[in-house]
């Protein structure tokens, strides 16, 4: 892992019950909840992900801080009394001070200010946190609001005495709320182990800001039951064929659907065949680079600027693959209700339904459970396992755009700015000039996304 890379990225932790670990494991390891806790299978940190987070830097850095901001909090009249009446440093304190917070921190390079009082040692750490909380922003996803978890680590007014005593009361009064007793900045209340699991953590975080989470697929995955039945289907067929609707799908669910099931499972699947507009999304260009599976992509023209014949392209190749025994069993990614006479046409195959919840109507979900076809939601599936393709396709979308949005030739600016100036310059004086005064024109973004060139002052 990069020390700038998202840990977590393409990757998940869940159980059998559809309960994500990740931003818990996380959080959990930046505040400095003991290793034990991760080593206990019963508690839900993972233990992989304090390991892979033990690699890097920066989260090592917060870690300690954090280590011995609580060990302070926790022990503060006995290390209090060592230091006044014994001239102990926290150095000297084992009992009281975890040692290995302060060598590592060292190891790192990170030097904690001695002072006379312990106040001022509590003080320092907050400094450091706050200015160290930031480098860990790339170890969560994007799309949880980094101010919310960030606030969290920030001790209020955690740079004055005043704040540092009024945090010790709120923590001494309300420890046995505190998850694992370690200080965070929070209201504490009897809201059980706020560690339980991702979506819990992730809801309770947004409520204490006065917001709102209910993004679930973010935070939980799909039920095994879920996954059971779709492992079943695969294992009880000779070949299966999966056949997308990239029109009436979307790519990041059905990305992150397949890469949340079992590999093993998805090894018997023969191919993904997606049938392509020019107006679908673009995560299905780069569809085929995320997945483990052979890909199919079929883009198909269109006769008529208004009409699609996606719907028809695939009808025909699933039949054409069934007739032609390469499948006896099929995958159907689509919302789109135009499919059930695909499905009722060929009686002898066997099909599995995947679809979008809002997406897809309930006439079309009652006529699959009359049948007896298996129907699942694919934004029930966890998302987290998609946010790499996610940023990926925003970023080709980007270099799309600035390729045509931005289309210059710097010199024959040079030769229109030469002639309103009426100034005449010879080939070498202009590449002079040019050198000097335009080679390093840049990119200046305001706030609000606002563009423009600038020359170097």
């Amino acid at each position: 892992m990069g020390e700038n890379s998202t840990w977590n990225q393409g990757s998940s932790s869940v159980n059998h019950y559809g309960q994500m670990y990740n931003i818990v494991s996380a959080t959990a390891y930046l505040l400095g909840v003991p290793e034990r806790i991760f080593q206990n299978e019963h508690e839900s940190p993972r233990l992989d992900i304090y390991m892979e987070l033990e690699k890097n830097k920066n989260a090592r850095i917060v870690r300690n801080l954090c280590v011995l901001r609580t060990a302070i909090e926790r022990n503060f009249k006995n290390i209090n009394e060592k230091m006044r009446f014994e001239y102990k440093g926290l150095t000297a304190i084992p009992e009281y001070v975890p040692i290995d917070a302060i060598t590592g921190l060292s190891s790192d390079g990170v030097t904690l200010k001695t002072g006379s009082k312990l106040t001022q040692h509590i003080i320092e750490i907050n400094r450091l946190i706050m200015d160290r909380i930031n480098n860990c922003k790339d170890l969560f996803p994007i799309w949880i609001k980094w101010e919310y978890l960030k606030n969290i680590f920030i001790m209020p007014n955690g740079l004055t005495e005043e704040g540092t005593k009024e945090a010790a009361n709120i923590y001494y009064s309300y420890k046995e709320f505190y998850p694992y007793q370690v200080y965070l900045n929070w209201k504490p209340s009897d809201q059980g182990n706020i560690f339980y699991n991702d979506k819990k953590f992730v809801s309770l975080l947004y409520q204490w800001n006065h917001d709102e989470f209910d993004d679930y697929s973010r935070v939980c995955d799909v039920k095994s039951t879920t996954k059971e039945r779709i492992y079943d289907f695969i294992d009880n067929s000779s070949k299966t064929i999966i056949v997308v609707d990239c029109e009436n799908a979307d790519p990041y669910q059905f990305c992150a659907a397949i890469r949340n099931l079992d590999p093993e499972s998805m090894e018997k699947i023969s191919k993904i065949v997606l049938y392509d507009d020019v107006h679908s999304a673009n995560g299905w260009k780069l569809f085929d680079k995320y997945v483990n599976i052979p890909v199919e992509h079929n883009l198909i023209d269109r006769v008529k600027k208004g009409k699609s014949l996606v719907d028809i392209s695939l009808t025909a190749g699933t039949c054409k693959s069934f007739y032609q025994k390469e499948a006896d069993s099929f995958i159907i990614v689509s919302s789109d209700s135009d499919y059930w006479a695909l499905i009722s046409a060929l009686p002898e195959a066997k099909f599995l339904v995947m679809i979008e919840r809002e997406k897809c109507g309930p006439d079309m979900k009652g006529a699959l459970i009359n049948y007896g076809i298996f129907y699942c939601y694919l934004d029930e599936f966890y998302s987290g396992t998609a946010e790499d393709i996610k940023i990926n396709s925003l970023l080709l979308s980007v270099r799309q755009q600035l390729d045509v949005a931005v289309q210059f030739n710097i010199r024959d600016i040079l030769d229109q700015a030469l002639l309103s100036c009426r100034i005449k310059m010879d080939t070498d004086e202009k590449n002079q000039f040019y050198n000097q005064y335009l080679s390093a024109i840049h990119l200046v973004i305001d706030d609000e996304g606002g563009a423009k060139i600038e020359l170097n002052k």
